[in-house]
């Protein structure tokens, strides 16, 4: 009996030591400081204006003490995230078990063979394969991406190309992160590499009609600007590569493609407001690029081929939302170029797509995409569509000679379909459409509707949610925008994004000026010297939602990612006290510095689109708004930011530098994180799953802000 009042103490004992114990770790949890980085002044000089930036350290790639930082943010947003953990796992599954993980794409024929791309239950990566003639006939595998990827943290196939003959592939690949892509040659027949390895380029490539040179784009080493084509004989050794064209303007770059006809190769220099493009017959390719037309300061033009004439879709003479424009072959000047689609105020012209038996161009009126079909005898039409909150665009059609037209469709309640026009029945063919594995998933259990806030400059906003959500000032709303460079967010389908509208989030897309959504003024009244127009728009299109009732700024989350992440670094230096909390991926904050550095990736090429700083009007402009150098003394929301360690677009600095010197200027209890993913870059994790992940961080980050769990 006194043995078991011992083992009864002691058992008492070790109970109460435990429980200490979880209560000393309960507080403690309570008490994680974040992470401090160390301050050493450095000082910018432009202009006679002096910047001292305290993280400027913080480049330093190499530097042990800057990976030790890094770490030291990914470790304080995963302690202070512990208790997340199960929901980011359920979102997770949730988000993964909508996907029909064993899936095919829609076959697509060219030149004697159905190309598919098809994904198997539990692997990350496509596997891309062929039958000759017919569907019917025994699968070919050109590339199992997953075996190709074994033991690689980060793999990225991109470039797949087929020879005119028929024999061999290139493709390309990057295991780093940094969009540098090695390019390889395989021949079909033996299923063997060739000696070719390119390294240092954009991954794509062009095959002469030879089946033997091949021509690509390589990138400067350090800026990764494309500025080199060079035209490689796939029997000669790699260093005997012929410089075809150097770009040496370096607010330019380059690339390479060929027309759909396959008559014509074209080299194509571009900046942000002005383009080039030489072409050489794909039949002799040892023979000189000829030039279509010179470039002009301002007038952009991209170049398709039929029978003896170049199509031109162009800006020339005024035309701000485009026109189409005809030119022979054998005199491309600007001074031979014959309307065919005359410029309009109100319809903005985004691409034209031409085969041998008609073509086809994409427009946007009132921010909405149409497709319009056109015969060459002059009958033309377009495909019916509804609705106010959708995508349509052309789907990939490689065969020039063919009477059949793919197109896509979603909208933020319908899941994709691929669709197919016939010219000659002028019927329209169900080819695919997306799976939802959801026995939940109704489209009719959803919302979406377009609406227009009521300042003098009004804007568009996208949104969905479900039929049984409340609109209230209690409501969460996840509010997201872009807004550069002219890229137009379309509404589309999310998988991923139920998980949210299930939970009772409204999401919405602020079709802000920068993007071209409205025509091409409303991408000019969004950059340069306009450009805080952007954040503006988007902070009235918060303002408005709150106004009309759909949530309150107790409840209202904002998103955006790159240059979006600018545009959120923007808003919360404005108005820190309209959202109660912000996602902000890989985000470009530290514009004038970037701006400043000709040495980083991509800088040069993008003054067109905010400016040169080395000029003093548009130094002060981007210092105005620059939202690293706009932090202030002041309360912000909570903040969780995303980066890459080998992003080559934004640099991992920038956002760790802000997140630095917000931590040291907030006056708030708020929460901020930085989460860097130390394996990958500017598109994160590669794998068709690792990005679930990442979608679940988000997630979860919004919902345990919502249920008041930080």
């Amino acid at each position: 009996m006194k043995i078991y009042k011992t083992l009864f103490s002691i058992l008492i004992a070790v109970t109460f030591v435990v429980a200490c114990e979880n209560n000393i770790v309960m507080k403690e949890n309570k008490k994680i400081l974040p992470p401090k980085a160390q301050k050493i002044s450095h000082q910018h000089k432009a202009h006679g204006d002096i910047r001292v930036d305290n993280y400027y350290w913080l480049n330093e790639r190499n530097n042990p003490e800057v990976v030790d930082y890094l770490e030291r943010e990914n470790d304080y947003y995963d302690k202070m995230t512990l208790k997340s953990n199960n929901l980011q796992k359920e979102l997770y599954k949730e988000m993964r078990s909508r996907i029909k993980e064993d899936d095919n794409s829609v076959p697509y024929f060219y030149n004697g063979y159905w190309y598919i791309t098809r994904y198997e239950t539990n692997k990350s990566y496509p596997i891309y394969t062929r039958k000759k003639d017919s569907l019917n006939a025994k699968e070919e595998i050109l590339a199992d991406v997953n075996e190709m990827a074994r033991g690689y943290e980060y793999f990225r196939f991109v470039g797949l190309n087929i020879s005119p003959d028929n024999k061999k592939m290139a493709y390309a690949i990057d295991t780093q992160s940094r969009r540098k892509y090695t390019i390889y040659v395989k021949d079909l027949n033996s299923n063997e590499l060739l000696k070719t390895k390119i390294l240092t380029t954009t991954g794509s490539s062009v095959w002469a009609n030879n089946n033997q040179h091949l021509f690509y784009t390589s990138k400067d080493d350090k800026t990764l600007r494309s500025y080199k084509v060079f035209k490689h004989d796939i029997k000669s050794p790699n260093n005997d590569d012929k410089l075809v064209y150097h770009e040496k303007d370096e607010t330019f770059s380059v690339y390479v493609s060929k027309s759909k006809s396959k008559k014509y190769l074209f080299i194509s220099s571009y900046s942000t407001l002005t383009s080039e493009h030489r072409f050489l017959d794909a039949d002799i390719p040892l023979e000189t690029f000829k030039l279509v037309q010179k470039r002009i300061k301002g007038v952009e033009y991209e170049v398709s081929h039929h029978g003896d004439s170049f199509y031109i879709i162009t800006n020339h003479g005024g035309a701000n939302n485009y026109k189409v424009v005809k030119t022979s072959i054998n005199k491309p000047t600007i001074d031979n170029w014959t309307s065919v689609i005359d410029h309009r105020e109100d319809v903005l012209l985004e691409d034209i797509d031409l085969y041998k038996d008609f073509w086809v161009i994409t427009e946007r009126s009132r921010g909405l995409n149409r497709i319009k079909i056109n015969s060459w005898e002059g009958d033309e039409y377009y495909l019916p569509v509804s609705g106010e909150t959708y995508s349509l665009y052309n789907n990939f059609n490689p065969e020039f000679n063919t009477s059949k037209l793919r197109f896509s469709y979603s909208s933020l309640i319908h899941p994709r379909s691929v669709k197919e026009f016939d010219i000659i029945t002028n019927e329209t063919k169900l080819l695919k459409s997306e799976i939802i594995l959801d026995e939940d998933f109704k489209s009719s259990d959803y919302i979406e509707k377009r609406i227009w806030t009521a300042t003098n400059d009004s804007i568009p906003i996208s949104l969905v949610y479900h039929k049984n959500t409340k609109l209230n000032s209690n409501t969460p709303l996840l509010l997201y925008a872009y807004g550069s460079y002219g890229s137009t967010i379309d509404p589309y389908f999310s998988n991923t994004r139920l998980s949210l509208l299930k939970r009772g989030f409204v999401y919405a897309i602020a079709h802000v000026r920068g993007g071209e959504y409205l025509g091409r003024s409303w991408y000019e009244d969004g950059k340069l010297l306009n450009k805080k127009n952007t954040f503006n728009d988007f902070i009235n299109c918060s303002k408005y939602l709150i106004s009309k009732g759909y949530t309150s700024s107790n409840h209202l989350y904002a998103y955006g990612g790159s240059a979006g992440g600018l545009l959120i670094g923007v808003i919360i230096n404005e108005e820190p006290n309209l959202y109660k909390g912000v996602i902000s991926a890989v985000p470009f904050v530290d514009v004038i510095t970037t701006m400043l550095d000709k040495a980083i990736p991509l800088t040069t090429s993008e003054y067109d689109e905010w400016g040169d700083p080395n000029i003093k009007k548009y130094y002060d402009y981007i210092l105005s708004y620059s939202p690293y150098d706009q932090i202030k003394k002041q309360n912000y929301p909570n903040i969780l930011v995303t980066s890459g360690f080998h992003d080559s677009q934004v640099q991992y600095w920038e956002p760790a530098k802000w997140v630095a010197k917000l931590r040291d200027f907030k006056t708030d209890k708020n929460i901020i994180f930085l989460n860097t993913d130390m394996n990958s870059g500017h598109g994160g994790p590669s794998g068709r799953f690792e990005s679930l992940k990442e979608t679940a961080k988000k997630y979860a980050f919004l919902i345990q802000l919502e249920m008041e769990e930080y």
